[in-house]
This record gives structure tokens, C-alpha cells and sequence, in this order.
């Protein structure tokens, strides 16, 4: 039984087939063209689409990329100065018992209410064992801080240069805080031999429980 023989194929005459559907094609309308530059515009159509998709994909992919390194470098840095704290942890504990207890030696050295007779006396000794004379010891009005109360008191004491150095040393060293403030010194007479000091002596004493309620609610209702 003979054997068929496979048809040969020209390839001459099938580049000749193929170039001719590409020639005179009508760019207005595709629909007319021929089979295969219709199907390769499809597929370039299609492929120019995926593309674009592509690119449009990465560019959002792109900008999370940014945005997560960003995000990672804010990170490093929080983790770095909360790792900085952590380390010195234990430093500001005893720099803050330290500030505790500097703020329990100066609470211990502000007079209660009841107490501040007692420091007027003191002032007022420690000018007469200077042999000063007081010609003004005049207590203010007191001033209600947020922690604390101020009493000013205007003083005018005469005597000597010495005297009245010796009496602010002393007023410096007493137990309770006192500051002398608006200093001014003149002369009483014309030898020079007798001066006379102005100046406000400020005390100071901490609140008892009902003044720092009270103090509470007028900060509460300022705010309001």
C-alpha cells in the first residue's frame, strides 16, 4: 500500500500571502482588515493595556514602599530614644529622689500658719541683736501661690553699715526662708555715721489643708 505524500509547503508563496494582508490596510477601520493584522492588533491592544496596568501597579506599589520606609525610620528613631530611656532608667530615678528630697528639706524649712508669729519674732530679734532700730515692721497682705503662701513685710531699720551686713547674714541663716528683696540704704544724718535700710523681707509658709482646697477649686473654676 503506497504511503500519501504530506502536501509541500512554498514558503515563497506563504510570505506572499502574509505580506499581502498588510498592504492597503485602511487605518480609519481595522474591522476590514485582513485576519492576521486585525489578531496582531489585538494582541498589541491587549498587551499595551497589560503594560500600563503593570506600570500604574508598581508606581502604587512604589509609593507603599516609601511609605513602609518611612514608617520604618520613624520607628528606628522612637525605638532608639525610648531605647536611650530605658537605659537611663534607673539615673533619673535617683536624680528624682534626689529632687524629693531637696523638696522635703525646703517644705521642712517653710513655717506653718501658726509658725509665723514665731518667724516675725525672729526677724525682728535678729535686727535688735544687731543693735538696729526698727522704725518700720509692717506685714502685707499675703499671697496665695499655687503651693505655697507669700508674706512681704516692708522693714526700715537705722544703724550702722555693719550692722545692717551682720543683720542680712542673719536673716540669710535663719531655719525658715526669708529673702530680702528691694534693698535701698541712705544716710540719716550728714557725718554719714547712721544709715537707714528700706527693703521688703519676704517669708514664706506652706498651705494647710483647707487653703490648698480652696486653691484647687479656684484653679479648677479658672479653667472652667
Amino acid at each position: 500500500m503506497a504511503k500519501k505524500q504530506a502536501p509541500k509547503i512554498d514558503a515563497a508563496v506563504l510570505l506572499e500571502k502574509l505580506q499581502r494582508q498588510f498592504r492597503n490596510l485602511d487605518t480609519k477601520d481595522p474591522s476590514l482588515w485582513p485576519p492576521l493584522p486585525r489578531y496582531l492588533l489585538c494582541i498589541f491592544i491587549a498587551v499595551g493595556v497589560a503594560v500600563a496596568l503593570w506600570f500604574v501597579k508598581l508606581t502604587d506599589y512604589e509609593a507603599e514602599l516609601q511609605a513602609e520606609r518611612s514608617k520604618e525610620l520613624a520607628l528606628r528613631d522612637d525605638y532608639k530614644k525610648k531605647l536611650l530611656k530605658a537605659v537611663s532608667l534607673d539615673l533619673l530615678k535617683k536624680q528624682r529622689e534626689q529632687i524629693q528630697q531637696y523638696v522635703i528639706q525646703l517644705e521642712k524649712q517653710l513655717p506653718s500658719k501658726a509658725e509665723m508669729a514665731a518667724l516675725l519674732s525672729d526677724i525682728n530679734q535678729a535686727g535688735l541683736g544687731r543693735s538696729l532700730q526698727f522704725e518700720l515692721f509692717r506685714p502685707g497682705q499675703i499671697v496665695v501661690r499655687e503651693y505655697y503662701a507669700e508674706l512681704p513685710i516692708a522693714v526700715r531699720v537705722t544703724g550702722k553699715y555693719h550692722d545692717m551686713g551682720s543683720f542680712a547674714a542673719d536673716i540669710a541663716h535663719l531655719s525658715r526662708i526669708v529673702t530680702l528683696n528691694d534693698i535701698a540704704v541712705s544716710t540719716k544724718d550728714k557725718t554719714g555715721s547712721s544709715l537707714t535700710m528700706d527693703a521688703t523681707a519676704r517669708t514664706f509658709r506652706y498651705l494647710d489643708t483647707e487653703e490648698v482646697q480652696a486653691q484647687r477649686k479656684a484653679t479648677s473654676g479658672a479653667k472652667k
